[in-house]
């Protein structure tokens, strides 16, 4: 069950969606599936060092309870400050715009940002409602979107193979080889370009840490469970992405009415067009299960932190008739929808991300400000290992110290590396978090 909430909170959109922008970021499949693999050993890595701090530390928090124990209370504050105002919701917008998008080409209808920004709204509000009426709700839902997103990586990773067996020849080798001019220019920033959207895809793999006080026997199953769901995931990854690109051209996925819609052109070629429909009625199914998951868990991340003080009071409140956090849900909710209609602005009145998509500026500033807090979780392993030498530890983390050392040299190099070639997102990152500083002090002076 540990190994099924790794794996049902990390996929969701990205490896429907990514690999068109992946494709034309990098231009050729060796290059892409290359990171892909780099992609999972990284998590692999950061799953060892998370699985000696939660076996070490198994308590409801996960990478806030490390970041308190290992530097204080300020960067655990920050981590769940960045997790309360852009992180969750700008999740939660750039999934509900994904899934507007899916839904208006089962239609056929040739939409701009406006037209998807307002169902993208009314969408992120009726499953904040949702979550509002009870967590059993939403709970159901997300069993349900689990095992239906599950199905659809597996398909698409299948499907061609099956296919060619049962005599229908779908797969063509040659597109393997098949290369494109890359928009970025030197092969270091397309490793950064491809390595940022195979992060958005993994994001969410630390997902069980924060329920270790829930999992029976921490010490031996949260590890099973990192490694084994990480694993899990890289297989599926690796096989969909190989699947990609020996049925569709590199050519044809860059396309702009493609880049976001892979998944559905590799049913379409395959079985139909009533197949790529069916895909974009997954699609959907997947991304309302990830906003529900955004939706049933970070709020009472909110809701905890309003009931300690360090958020106002009323964030720490729960609804009289149904005892859900109202107030969080309904506020996450909001922010969701700040940052659709502010992504949506900025595309549209500023030069530089004329050329993004809400989706893709939304999804790249939460993986470039989730990737300095991994960096900083990942280095507490090595804090706590000089902090708390005499604590107990049921796991330790293999070759300590070079595996938490290789991952953040590998981390190190990628944030400098988004920070050199997206340096506007990385920087409103940045902003947004430091924000939280001055606020943290004025909530915790004396009174």
């Amino acid at each position: 069950m540990a190994i099924a909430v790794v794996v049902g909170n990390t996929i969701g959109s990205g490896i429907f969606v990514k690999p068109g922008r992946i494709a034309a970021d990098a231009g050729s499949f060796p290059l892409i599936f290359s990171v892909w693999m780099a992609g999972t050993v990284l998590c692999i890595l950061g799953g060892l060092c998370l699985a000696e701090l939660s076996a070490m530390h198994p308590r409801s928090g996960g990478l806030y309870v490390y970041l308190r124990e290992a530097y204080g209370p300020l960067p655990a504050f920050l981590f769940g400050w960045q997790e309360f105002l852009f992180a969750r919701p700008a999740s939660t917008g750039a999934l509900a715009v994904v899934c507007v998008s899916s839904l208006y080409r089962i239609l056929d209808w040739k939409t701009g940002p406006w037209e998807i920004v307002p169902v993208a709204i009314v969408l992120i509000g009726i499953i904040a409602w949702f979550n509002v009426l009870g967590v059993l709700w939403g709970a159901r839902l997300q069993a349900l979107t689990t095992v239906i997103k599950c199905g659809l990586v597996l398909g698409i990773a299948l499907l061609p193979w099956i296919l060619t067996i049962f005599g229908k020849p779908s797969i063509q080798f040659g597109l393997v080889a098949e290369t494109i001019p890359a928009q970025q220019p030197t092969i270091p920033s397309q490793v950064a370009a491809v390595l940022l959207a195979v992060m958005w895809a993994f994001n969410g793999w630390e997902g069980v840490v924060p329920i270790a006080e829930e999992v029976k026997d921490p010490g031996r199953n949260l590890p099973v469970a990192l490694l084994g769901g990480i694993g899990l995931l890289g297989v599926l990854y690796m096989s969909a992405t190989l699947a990609y690109h020996l049925v569709i051209p590199i050519s044809e996925m860059v396309l702009p009415e493609n880049r976001e819609h892979v998944a559905e052109l590799l049913l379409t070629k395959l079985l139909g067009a009533w197949a790529g429909s069916l895909m974009s009625v997954g699609l959907i199914l997947s991304t309302l299960g990830t906003i529900n998951s955004n939706l049933l868990t970070s709020p009472r991340v909110t809701y905890a932190m309003g009931r300690d003080g360090l958020l106002p009071a009323f964030f720490g409140r729960l609804h009289p008739r149904y005892r859900t956090p109202m107030v969080a849900i309904l506020f996450q909710g909001a922010m969701a929808c700040v940052m659709v209609v502010g992504s949506a602005l900025l595309i549209q009145f500023t030069g530089y991300f004329e050329k993004r998509t809400i989706f893709d500026l939304l999804t790249d500033c939460i993986v470039f400000a989730a990737s300095l807090f991994y960096t900083a979780a990942i280095a507490a392993l090595i804090v706590l290992r000089r902090k708390q030498p005499d604590h107990a530890r049921p796991f330790r983390t293999p070759g300590y110290p070079w595996t938490p050392i290789l991952y953040l040299i590998v981390y190190s190099w990628f944030i400098v590396s988004i920070l050199q070639e997206q340096p506007v997102e990385g920087l409103m990152g940045i902003l947004l978090i430091t924000v939280g500083i001055p606020y943290f002090f004025r909530r915790t002076r004396p009174r």
